[in-house]
């Protein structure tokens, strides 16, 4: 029997490029007065998110490649946007996409900071990730805030194990009771701390 988190394995690649060109379109859609908007995470602007976003990128290719975590620069408190932001994000997406659809490159075992992981699991919370981060993102620039359904539908099977022990992380707010029979968009914001009343945030 193959399960929603095998079929997710199988289309994993499928599912981070097109994480990653649902957030590039948003991206390409920021005005230069934007940057400095507030998003619904609380401590990000639009430059601080996308920068977060890119340094998670720059991130992949050197884990699947095999160095580890702590051999790499901790890139979280740099500037990767530099002066020209969007070409600094395409790169970064770009590079990203490759060694996710590199072959073979999701079955290696990553080394993280708390020690070894599936490289699967990793790119596949990545890509969660990525999807969360697109709302805020529309948020913060008054865009589109309607995600495409298959990435609501991954990121949803993708948090079914493990949303409770997210605001550990320091990066989620607790959990949200979504109203009875709410959307899939709207459980998925309530399971990371988010509700449709967080737009605006400009």
């Amino acid at each position: 029997m193959v399960t929603d988190r095998q079929d997710d394995a199988d289309t994993l690649p499928q599912h981070y490029s097109a994480a990653l060109d649902h957030f590039g379109h948003l991206v390409r859609q920021i005005e230069p007065y934007q940057w400095g908007h507030r998003t619904p995470c609380r401590q990000w602007s639009v430059r601080a998110l996308v920068n977060h976003v890119i340094v998670q990128q720059l991130w992949v290719p050197p884990l699947l490649a095999g160095t580890p975590a702590v051999a790499l620069a901790d890139r979280e408190g740099t500037d990767a946007l530099g002066p020209a932001p969007v070409l600094a994000w395409k790169r970064a997406a770009t590079l990203a996409e490759e060694a996710v659809h590199t072959t073979g490159a999701l079955d290696r075992t990553v080394v993280l900071w708390a020690g070894s992981a599936s490289a699967a699991h990793l790119c596949s919370q990545i890509a969660m990730d990525t999807v969360v981060h697109a709302w805020d993102l529309a948020c913060g620039l008054g865009a589109e805030e309607r995600l495409p359904d298959p990435l609501v539908d991954f990121a949803l099977r993708e948090l079914s194990g493990y949303a409770d022990r997210l605001p550990a992380t320091g990066l989620f707010d607790p959990p949200l009771s979504a109203p009875h029979g709410a959307d899939p968009q709207t459980r998925l914001l309530a399971l990371t701390g988010r509700s449709a009343a967080d737009s605006g945030q400009r």
